[in-house]
């Protein structure tokens, strides 16, 4: 066992782990940015993103995350009685006072033996249970732990985050390295106590700073992260084939992989809020199983989250070829994407409680 050194700041498990499984689950719903637009501005003006998706009458994080997961075990191929972990990181879980992760386990026969728990930092509540999940298995404690960041459609009516605040997410099973589709070669976190979005328990919708969440929220989070963990390994961004960024709308992961130093090529697939929006919780998950379902043996992946607060996860990662036997198992994400059905905001209003009465 090597022992640990913490003057690089990298988190790398003493044994090799990595992705034995994932999945994505996207709602049909989707309402246009121009639908809002109508709405609220008469339709004048830009808007940030082409359309976003919803989550129906029937949909919460419960009933998304148990179908990413599913989604995760077909590919994994695993007996869900072996999973030790099942952890749910989410802004908008259904109950104040009732875990989503319990709900989640029993659903796909995790259950009794099994931790479970619910995970919040904003935007990479799913990371950071991604995080807890490597060093869970990377100590030996388990065997496999299921990570999922997912969120339903938030935003005030009429605020600019009603455009992007969109529904859906990931689920992530971390397992021992031999088994990997993806090995975890380290990850990094950057905080700092930087107030650029909040929600009080008792308001119905989160409250931003406006352009303050780009800087120096956003991009320095993400950049510190991204800078730290590439220093650490000895990498630079042409080290990697693929990068994938939070994505709160289309620009701003534009801006920061440029600021990095990566092409259009190398973080695009992954580039999917101009299409669903911002699922929050699962934003960058959710970007790194789309470049799953495309990605070829060899190839490196940087994956850097952010969540609000603030903070950022940053993930190395390697594809290994057993990415080609499990991919087909399981819908792709980009085959959710393209499942859609339009609606208008009055109905958006109705499947997202808008109307208090």
């Amino acid at each position: 066992m090597r022992p640990y050194e913490p003057t690089d700041g990298l988190m790398r498990p003493n044994t090799s782990v990595g992705i034995v499984g994932y999945g994505a689950y996207v709602p049909r719903y989707r309402i246009t940015a121009a639908e809002i637009s109508r709405m609220w501005t008469g339709g004048k003006g830009g808007v940030p993103i082409k359309e976003k998706a919803v989550n129906g009458l029937d949909e919460d994080v419960v009933t998304m995350s148990i179908e990413a997961s599913r989604n995760a075990l077909k590919r994994a191929q695993i007996d869900p009685r072996d999973i030790r972990a099942v952890w749910v990181g989410s802004e908008s879980h259904p109950y104040a006072v009732k875990p989503t992760s319990t709900m989640v386990a029993e659903a796909i026969g995790a259950v009794p033996n099994t931790q479970a728990a619910d995970w919040e930092f904003a935007c990479k509540a799913g990371t950071e249970a991604m995080q807890a999940s490597i060093g869970f298995v990377g100590s030996g404690m388990a065997k496999y732990a299921l990570s999922v960041g997912m969120d339903t459609a938030q935003g005030r009516p009429g605020d600019a985050l009603e455009y992007t605040a969109a529904a859906g997410g990931a689920a992530i099973l971390i397992g021992r390295g031999e088994e990997a589709a993806v090995l975890i070669h380290s990850s990094y976190s950057f905080v700092t106590d930087t107030p650029d979005f909040w929600r009080r328990a008792h308001a119905d919708y989160p409250s931003h700073g406006d352009r303050f969440t780009g800087e120096p929220a956003y991009f320095k989070h993400i950049i510190g992260a991204a800078e730290a963990l590439m220093e650490g390994m000895g990498r630079t961004a042409a080290d990697y084939r693929w990068a994938v960024f939070h994505q709160p709308n289309a620009k701003f992961p534009e801006r920061v992989a440029q600021q990095l130093g990566f092409t259009a090529e190398q973080y695009e697939p992954g580039l999917l809020s101009p299409r669903i929006g911002n699922t929050y919780s699962g934003a960058s998950m959710i970007g790194l199983t789309a470049l799953l379902d495309v990605a070829q043996p060899g190839d490196r992946i940087l994956m850097v989250s952010y969540g609000s607060g603030a903070g950022s996860d940053a993930f190395d990662l390697e594809v290994t070829e057993r990415i080609n036997d499990i991919r087909h198992l399981a819908p792709t994400t980009e085959a959710y994407i393209s499942q859609r059905t339009e609606i208008d905001y009055a109905t958006y209003a109705r499947f997202r409680d808008k109307l208090k009465m």
